[in-house]
């Protein structure tokens, strides 16, 4: 189960990335960014790990309750993982940076609700997705940000 995990949030990952690739050479050089936006080359490797640590968190829940008893936690999780590929697609597939602002605070409110949800079954699960809490917060503050500037 922890190999399907990892294997479909990477998957989650690598579709979002090919979206992404349509416009991060074109379409979003030419956005104006915040002083704050990391360079490119960071999103790839961050969004690595979090999505293994999503799979391991995800892989905990399941095995401390099994699917009966951690359906509510999973279904969250899968919400999330799809609300993920969702502002990926917005934002850059679409290049909607408004619709992708409101999508983000969707999928944040859905990580929190996730995030609380797992820390009832098992706090190392809750912890491994507070870095995620923490980038998609990140991202939320610079969607924001380069919505306004655009």
């Amino acid at each position: 189960m922890l190999l399907a995990l990892v294997a479909a949030c990477l998957a989650v990952g690598a579709i979002g990335g090919a979206v992404t690739a349509t416009s991060v050479g074109s379409w979003y050089q030419q956005l104006r960014k915040p002083s704050f936006n990391p360079p490119n080359w960071v999103f790839a490797p961050v969004w690595t790990a979090l999505y293994i640590a999503m799979a391991v968190a995800a892989w905990r829940v399941w095995r401390a309750r099994g699917l009966e008893g951690a359906r509510s936690a999973l279904v969250l999780f899968a919400l999330q993982l799809a609300l993920n590929l969702g502002w990926s697609i917005l934002f850059f597939g679409l290049r909607q940076i408004g619709p992708a602002m409101i999508e983000i605070l969707i999928l944040l409110a859905t990580l929190v609700a996730t995030t609380l949800a797992f820390r009832r079954i098992d706090g190392i699960a809750a912890l491994l997705l507070v870095p995620y809490v923490a980038w998609v917060s990140f991202a939320t503050v610079l969607t924001a940000a380069v919505w306004r500037l655009n």
